[in-house]
């Protein structure tokens, strides 16, 4: 187990970047339809989702608290418009479940928008929304938001689960690129971000603590940051968590004293609206990876001194 102080100031310094480059998070609405206008929602609703764990933990400072505040009415207000660019969203992709997975942890977070919710019900009783082709994982977070939202899970998580690479236990030295992206995801998914560690099934709990130890050590090796902070996040969701000295060590000095982390190696030669797209992923993730393993270090502190 590392310094609880380590991995607190990981997340300070990651949410500090993140309040100082938050126009970052942007919406191109004239977008070449190529492209996509839906594909710029992606970093506020992961946003939203972290700043929710941040909360839900309750270890962050008063700082680190406020900041993410900020940053989620900031989004909401200035560039999501009070959630109606994600009914623009809509009405441009109707059949599409980005608008509904960005806004969920914006309403569990107390904001609203009606015509989101009203879209959301609507698609949920057609079968083109469970038609959408997409990966397995991706299905069973789906599922996971429909039951957060209220809604009957379409296909039920068990059946969206057994479609997954993680359900199945193959050969762990195939773990890499978007497998290992996979397999971190399905627990996210399985344990609600890690408010539920009890989420994750027994047999897949043994398998991941079997074999987390050797991925979080290769990756740590190959200078993966993105990758590492998600694996650190599983290592947290585990019932009996390791919070790996060495590879938290190595992840916090990858940091950059501004708080930015980067993807691979070093921080890449870019800056404006080019750096952040490529770093404001493994920063969230330096931020939701600290808010966990932070939380889970101080409870095993506590049962100690108990």
């Amino acid at each position: 187990m590392t310094d609880t102080r380590l991995l607190h100031t990981v997340g300070v310094r990651a949410m500090e970047w993140l309040w100082a480059h938050r126009d970052g998070f942007r919406l191109e609405p004239d977008v070449d339809p190529e492209i996509g206008f839906l594909e710029r929602f992606k970093p506020i609703g992961e946003l939203a989702l972290v700043c929710k764990v941040l909360f839900r933990e309750g270890v962050t400072g008063s700082r680190q608290a406020e900041l993410a505040r900020r940053l989620l009415d900031h989004v909401w207000r200035e560039t999501l418009d009070g959630g109606r660019m994600l009914v623009r969203g809509q009405r441009t992709e109707p059949i599409s479940p980005i608008p509904f997975e960005v806004y969920l942890p914006f309403r569990e977070l107390g904001y609203s928008q009606p015509e989101v919710e009203e879209a959301a019900v609507l698609n949920h009783r057609l079968h083109s929304w469970t038609a959408f082709e997409t990966t397995p994982t991706r299905r069973l977070g789906l599922s996971a938001f429909q039951r957060r939202f209220g809604l009957d899970p379409r296909p039920p998580e068990g059946e969206a689960l057994a479609a997954t690479w993680l359900a199945r236990a193959p050969e762990p030295w195939t773990v890499e690129g978007h497998i290992a992206y996979d397999v971190t995801h399905a627990v996210f998914h399985l344990t609600d971000w890690g408010e539920s560690p009890e989420g994750l099934p027994p047999r897949l709990a043994d398998y991941l603590a079997a074999w987390l130890p050797v991925w979080i050590d290769d990756w740590l090796d190959l200078r993966r940051w993105d990758l590492l902070g998600e694996l650190l996040v599983v290592d947290a969701c585990l019932p009996a968590p390791t919070l790996d000295g060495r590879a938290w060590a190595g992840f916090a000095a990858a940091q950059r004293a501004d708080g930015a982390m980067p993807a691979v190696r070093e921080m890449p030669a870019a800056d404006g609206d080019e750096l952040f797209d490529l770093v404001y992923h493994p920063t969230l993730v330096a931020a939701f990876a600290s808010a966990l393993a932070t939380s889970r270090s101080l409870t095993a502190l506590t049962h100690t001194a108990s």
